[in-house]
C-alpha cells in the first residue's frame, strides 16, 4: 500500500483530503507541524508527501528542501500561495508539483499517481492520452501509429512526459538539452522545438505552456 505523509494543519482540508486519498487505497498519516514532520521522517518511511507551505511552526519551503537532501521522495506542494515567484521557487527546490488552494480531489490524486509513476524506475514506457513512449525502443506512437522524432526533439518529449503533471521550467529544460553537435540549446531555439513537437503530435493542447514558467504535459 503507498503511504503518504500530509503535512497540513486545516482540520477541513485534512479531514476531506484524508477520506479521499484513503478512497483510493492509500494510506495517509498527518502531521500539523514542520517539527513533528521532522521527527516523523526520522523513523518512518513514505513513498510520497504532501505539504503545505504556510505551518504554524515553519515553512514548507524549508521542509521541502530538508527531504530533498536527506530523502528519495516525492513532494507535492499543496498551497495556497500562487505567486510566480512561490511557484518557481518551490520548483528550484525540488518540489515534484505545486498544488494552488482550492483544489479539487479528483485532479489532485491524478496527479498523485503521476508523480508516484515518474517514481516507477521499472517503467518501460510514457503514455499520456494517445501517446505512448516505449523508452526500450526509444519510439513514439500516437494512436498506435509511430511517428518519428529527431534526438533533441525526443530527448524534449521524454522530459516532458517523465513529469507528466509537472510544470517543467524553460530554465530546466534548457540547462538539459544540448544539440547534436554539443552545442547549447537557446530560448529561441527551444521554442521552435516545443512548436514542432506539438505539431508531430497533433494536439497543440497534450503540452500547456505555462506563462512565464514553462511547460507542463497533463493527462485531462
Amino acid at each position: 500500500m503507498i503511504k503518504i505523509l500530509l503535512v497540513e494543519d486545516n482540520e477541513l482540508i485534512i479531514k476531506g483530503l484524508k477520506y479521499s486519498l484513503e478512497q483510493e487505497k492509500f494510506q495517509v498519516e498527518v502531521s500539523k507541524t514542520y517539527n513533528k514532520s521532522k521527527e516523523l521522517l526520522e523513523r518512518e518511511t513514505y513513498d510520497l508527501i504532501i505539504v503545505d507551505i504556510m505551518l504554524p511552526d515553519g515553512s514548507g519551503f524549508d521542509l521541502c528542501k530538508y527531504i530533498k537532501e536527506k530523502l528519495e521522495v516525492p513532494v507535492i506542494f499543496l498551497t495556497a500561495k500562487d505567486e510566480e515567484k512561490d511557484v518557481v521557487y518551490g520548483f528550484d527546490i525540488g518540489a515534484d508539483d505545486y498544488i494552488i488552494k482550492p483544489f479539487r480531489n479528483r485532479e489532485l490524486i491524478s496527479r498523485i499517481n503521476n508523480v508516484l509513476r515518474r517514481y516507477n524506475k521499472n517503467a518501460k514506457e510514457l503514455k499520456c492520452k494517445n501517446i505512448k513512449i516505449d523508452l526500450e525502443a526509444n519510439r513514439v506512437y500516437i494512436d498506435d501509429k509511430e511517428v518519428i522524432f529527431t534526438a533533441l526533439e525526443y530527448k524534449i518529449l521524454i522530459l516532458l512526459f517523465n513529469n507528466i503533471g509537472k510544470t517543467v521550467t524553460r530554465e530546466k529544460l534548457l540547462d538539459k538539452i544540448w544539440d547534436v553537435a554539443g552545442n547549447f540549446v537557446n530560448d529561441n531555439t527551444l521554442t521552435v522545438y516545443i512548436k514542432r513537437i506539438r505539431e508531430k503530435l497533433g494536439d497543440d493542447n497534450v503540452i500547456k505552456t505555462i506563462k512565464g514558467i514553462g511547460y507542463r504535459v497533463d493527462e485531462n
